[in-house]
């Protein structure tokens, strides 16, 4: 099936598999008689559909079983807020701001803890690197820490989740993985808390994901809705409230994708990595040797994910948008808070897709000189 290449950072490209097999359900899910919009949270058929998609991401993402997975609603900056109001306890948190969302993050925790502290931030070099773990300045008593381990608008990734214990930091690591989720293994015991929306690499957006600790449940603010209350939560298996059901079935397809994904011997997340580097290494070493384009991250911490990068001669970047939907390259549009271009590398984005910007950035390169 041809399609466009879809490079949207989010909502973002979702596998065809997937989304011709939720086309084949859309009337009659499994000989039902419903589609899966139209069930009972509560029937058996869609619990069927929800324990499935569970126990496929706890398997592909190797979740502990001390580790609760919830899916909830409100996307990434719902859990800005949310997270503080679970684990704050009231007291100072710590946070590391290397991009758009991590700042976006901290501003909002200012609501709900009684001290929000800058541990390290990446703005003095324009976003374009992630201090060195070595070099944040933790505080004692802590609730906190907060990172964004991929930062979708400036494009930098920790290539290693840090290790707080090793910083000689007891407090909780709380990741928002949300454009980056299931592209990589995740080192569960550097990590108490994850987050993230699905609409980068799982499914629609509308679901979000969370995965916490259990030791971490149960402190929630007072003024915490209940429906936030991660205890609440895990307690009533993500159906205190009606869950986003159309979500989380279009995220156990993607979960059941990833799982019949193989690169070599590598299978699931594995594969997937290897192929995201794949993808990634390419894009990259077209750009750097490049003279009409540019990436201004520095190599340590280069996003797999989502890729910024510019035209050296900015007045022509309209062109350059309306030369690459011509040709079915969607979506490459830079963020208004930083201009240029964005590639996202998504999980079902295939390597074809990037074989076949590349070759129109070469080709209108050339067509420029």
């Amino acid at each position: 099936m041809n399609r466009p290449f879809n490079f949207s950072a989010g909502p973002a490209a979702i596998p065809v598999e997937v989304l011709q097999q939720a086309a084949a359900d859309m009337l009659d899910w499994q000989g039902s008689g419903m589609s899966v919009m139209e069930m009972s949270h509560r029937g058996k058929e869609f619990i069927s559909i929800y324990e499935q998609a569970e126990a496929d991401l706890r398997e592909l993402l190797a979740v502990p079983p001390e580790f609760k997975i919830l899916f909830m609603q409100g996307g990434g900056l719902a859990e800005n807020a949310i997270v503080p109001l679970n684990l704050s306890r009231a007291g100072a948190v710590d946070f590391v701001v290397t991009g758009g969302w991590s700042q976006k993050s901290a501003k909002e925790a200012r609501k709900y803890a009684s001290e929000v502290r800058l541990a390290a931030s990446g703005e003095q070099a324009g976003f374009t690197s992630i201090p060195a773990p070595s070099s944040w300045q933790l505080a004692r008593g802590t609730s906190y820490v907060h990172i964004c381990s991929n930062e979708t608008i400036h494009g930098v990734e920790f290539q290693e989740l840090p290790d707080l214990k090793a910083l000689g930091c007891d407090a909780p690591l709380v990741i928002d993985f949300s454009s980056h989720v299931a592209s990589r293994p995740v080192d569960w015991s550097r990590v108490g808390l994850a987050f993230g929306g699905a609409q980068k690499n799982l499914g629609p957006a509308g679901l979000t994901l969370v995965i916490v600790r259990e030791d971490l449940l149960g402190h929630a603010l007072p003024t915490c809705p209940s429906a936030f209350d991660y205890r609440v939560v895990a307690d009533n298996q993500s159906m205190f409230n009606t869950p986003p059901t159309w979500g989380i079935y279009i995220a156990g397809l993607t979960f059941q994708w990833l799982k019949r994904q193989k690169e070599g011997e590598l299978t699931g997340i594995a594969a997937m990595q290897a192929r995201n580097i794949a993808k990634a290494e390419l894009f990259y070493n077209f750009v750097d040797q490049s003279q009409f384009y540019l990436n201004k991250v520095a190599g340590n911490c280069r996003s797999r994910m989502n890729i910024p990068f510019f035209l050296r001669d900015e007045s022509r970047n309209q062109a350059f948008l309306d030369g690459a939907k011509a040709r079915g390259l969607l979506q490459l549009k830079g963020h208004k808070s930083v201009g240029g271009m964005r590639a996202s590398l998504y999980n079902a984005m295939p390597l074809e897709g990037v074989q076949a910007l590349i070759a129109y950035m070469r080709e209108f390169e050339q067509s420029q000189a």
